[in-house]
């Protein structure tokens, strides 16, 4: 491999914000954010939106919405007037 070309791999503590979890695996991601973390060093922080932690798939707490409630909001909505 050619040196100085790779990003920096190193471990990198992962925020889910909606869930409030945070975890550490290795990453190259950059960010200026910094925790300290409970071993007592200092991680690289990126905060993210949906993690495992959250997402509906993975948490077993699916959203499911009428089809029967989508189709009459749009009937009601383009709903031809005079008939």
């Amino acid at each position: 491999m050619k040196k100085d070309i790779h990003p920096e791999y190193r471990e990198v503590v992962f925020w889910d914000i909606s869930s409030d979890t945070k975890f550490v695996t290795r990453s190259s991601v950059e960010t200026p954010d910094t925790i300290d973390w409970e071993d007592g060093n200092s991680y690289p922080l990126v905060k993210v939106e949906v993690s495992s932690a959250s997402h509906p798939f993975y948490t077993g707490k699916r959203m499911f919405t009428s089809a029967a409630g989508r189709v009459e909001k749009f009937n009601r909505k383009y709903k031809r007037k005079g008939k």
